[in-house]
């Protein structure tokens, strides 16, 4: 709240209204949905459904908890506020508010200056407390738990989906939020696809199977990625599983805090050039994790972020061959100022089933 305050004064903002699910949760620690945030110096709102009145009262004991049903829009209430708190402008998050609010909003309180300020909070969240860390290496120790649980279940004849829900089911029991994100278990020639949807297909003989999946714990989310084969590989599986490998590790060597995400990128490609994979590995090799699964910094040949210690985040570079399949092996790292933690104890060795 103090590094908000500062930012409010620093722009001449009198008061802050925060509508992003997860930047809400970041601030306030409620835990359920449809909620929004009016802030000023001298007093916190959280407007919330009725249906989580009771919650938001026990979550947040120093908000004022409102209910914006009453007022028939949140503009309307926001209208409300501004009226007890008068103020000149209000910082928004203009890429999570829709046109439609946009105009509800400058109609409701035409005296207000709408100022935008959005990826303010996302600045915050990117260097993480020693709680949050505390969160993501638990939500990580689950997520690679279930990963040796679930190598049991893939067999020839089992269908992708079956294994997603086991996976998910897994992480639960083993201590995640009931709360599971979509999870990818795709196989066979399908593992070229970057985010593909698991299907009704069926495993089979000679398979990649490709798992990209983690768990929230307390809201905090792991993300890991690892790819196998159902029998034994062929050469050429062992050949791009091996480069995949090195370009993972040639990141991880890499990144510390003041690390380049532009360099990132070059390093994780020097294993594949002058190679016939060179074309369809994916630019995007890495992103923060925290509350939300993609979060800053990115890591890629047209990123400005900023690596710094205390930033958790994925490396993932991958070789995607449409008609034959894909591999992808990601870790999630805290940065530190010498260098990084992986997160994931999970083997990144090639395991044949």
């Amino acid at each position: 709240m103090e590094r908000l305050y500062t930012y409010m004064e620093k722009e001449q903002i009198q008061g802050m209204f925060i509508s992003r699910p997860v930047n809400v949760k970041y601030i306030s620690h409620f835990s359920n949905s449809d909620a929004f945030l009016f802030l000023t110096r001298e007093e916190k709102y959280l407007l919330t459904d009725p249906r989580y009145t009771e919650e938001a009262l026990a979550e947040c004991p120093d908000y004022q908890i409102l209910n914006w049903r009453q007022y028939g829009s949140i503009a309307n209430a926001l209208a409300e506020l501004v009226k007890k708190h008068p103020l000149k402008a209000l910082g928004y998050e203009d890429t999570f508010m829709s046109v439609r609010q946009f105009h509800e909003l400058k109609e409701a309180i035409p005296q207000v200056e709408l100022v935008p300020a959005d990826g303010l909070v996302e600045q915050f969240r990117a260097v993480k407390r020693p709680e949050e860390i505390e969160c993501l290496r638990i939500s990580c120790d689950i997520a690679s738990r279930a990963y040796e649980k679930i190598q049991k279940d893939i067999r020839v004849g089992v269908t992708e989906k079956e294994l997603a829900a086991r996976l998910s089911y897994y992480m639960v029991m083993e201590g995640a939020d009931t709360q599971p994100y979509g999870n990818i278990l795709i196989s066979g020639a399908r593992t070229s696809l970057l985010h593909g949807i698991p299907s009704a297909k069926a495993i089979e003989y000679g398979d990649l199977v490709l798992m990209d999946y983690g768990c929230q714990y307390h809201g905090y989310l792991s993300d890991m990625t690892r790819t196998l084969v159902v029998g034994k590989a062929t050469p050429k599986q062992k050949e791009v599983y091996r480069l995949e490998q090195q370009m993972v590790a040639d990141v991880m060597d890499y990144l510390k805090d003041g690390a380049s995400p532009k360099e990132a990128y070059h390093r994780s490609t020097k294993a594949i050039e002058g190679t016939e994979y060179f074309p369809y590995h994916y630019s995007g090799i890495g992103h923060g994790v925290g509350m939300f699964v993609h979060e800053i910094p990115f890591m890629g040949p047209a990123s400005e972020d900023k690596i710094q210690a205390g930033n958790v985040m994925t490396v993932e570079p991958g070789i995607y061959i449409p008609g034959w399949g894909g591999i992808r092996i990601e870790n999630q790292l805290l940065i530190t100022k010498d260098g990084n933690e992986n997160l994931i104890g999970a083997t990144m060795d090639l395991i044949e089933l």
